[in-house]
């Protein structure tokens, strides 16, 4: 049996952005043609591989199968095309990045905007989810996350130092409700909380002292899964917040937040440029490697 190997990346795009106009925007090509394909491919293979419904797009158990099958070679296909036609030129194509929220260095601008200005051929996508999932299988080039939530099967470039986690409140929030000294004094707090999705519960806020380390349950006021939010939302004192240090430091610097209970609260492995082992670096992604070490170089030396 043949089969256009033109539909195999239809029916991955599909696959990947649950939505039929969404994988034709991807491909550049219209939505007829992406649910054309999908269906020649779906009589050729004598079996459907998506749930159809008016609302939403979804994989049966054989597609679930099938994508499986296929992510791999054909992410390896593009792989080998881009090697081979960018081997003698300046790197260039689609870059797709899955960067956690919480990326400040990554997401902040400059580093994104001096690779853009270094690179013009590359088109960079970057995708701000804090959802866990497989890059590969979702059609990413790489990631940016914490170290300690990166896969072990991944090559991890190091984006940042280490990073800590810390408390905030404004001082007049402060002033009227007490100072914490303890993490467990939370609980009595109004807090502003963060959770990646709707069915989740709230992050528990977590601490460490004399290799002892907790977490706390703060049963936020407000929860939200934006940081941005998060961070709006203390400066104008509704609460006690949590974070990465490096989002609150320019707040931090003038006075308008406080951190708290820093003793609590001890650095760890910080972020993380992240990319598949099994997969052949691209020129635009190897390009993107080797900007991030060169910004993060430049970081250090400043």
């Amino acid at each position: 049996m043949q089969i256009d190997l033109n539909l195999l990346t239809l029916f991955a795009a599909v696959a990947e952005t649950g939505n039929f106009r969404a994988a034709a925007d991807r491909l550049g090509v219209t939505r007829s043609a992406v649910s054309q394909g999908v269906q020649r491919l779906e009589a050729a293979l004598g079996q459907a591989l998506f749930l159809r419904t008016t609302r939403s797009v979804r994989l049966t158990e054989a597609g679930e199968r099938f994508l499986t099958q296929v992510s791999t070679p054909l992410a390896e296909i593009a792989s080998a095309i881009d090697v081979a036609s960018g081997s003698a030129a300046e790197p260039r194509g689609l870059l797709r990045i899955a960067a956690t929220s919480i990326a400040e260095r990554f997401l902040s601008g400059p580093l994104i905007a001096s690779f853009s200005e270094a690179y013009p051929g590359v088109t960079l996508d970057v995708t701000v989810t804090d959802l866990e999932f497989d890059i590969v299988a979702a059609g990413f080039d790489a990631g940016v996350r914490l170290g300690e939530v990166i896969e072990r099967d991944m090559i991890a470039v190091p984006l940042t130092g280490d990073q800590r986690q810390i408390a905030v409140a404004t001082p007049g929030y402060l002033a009227r409700h007490g100072t914490p000294e303890h993490p467990r004094d939370l609980v009595r707090h109004r807090c502003i909380g963060w959770r990646p999705q709707p069915d989740t519960a709230p992050y528990r806020w977590e601490f460490e002292k004399d290799g002892h380390a907790f977490d706390v349950s703060v049963e936020p006021q407000i929860t939200t899964n934006d940081m941005l939010l998060m961070l709006r939302t203390a400066l104008a004192g509704a609460g006690i917040t949590f974070g990465i240090e490096e989002t609150f430091q320019p707040y931090l610097e003038r006075g308008d937040l406080v951190a708290i209970l820093d003793d609590w609260l001890p650095p760890f492995a910080g972020f993380f440029l992240y990319f598949p082992s099994r997969r052949t670096v691209t020129p635009k992604l190897r390009a993107l490697i080797d900007h991030v070490r060169r910004h993060r170089e430049g970081a250090k030396s400043g």
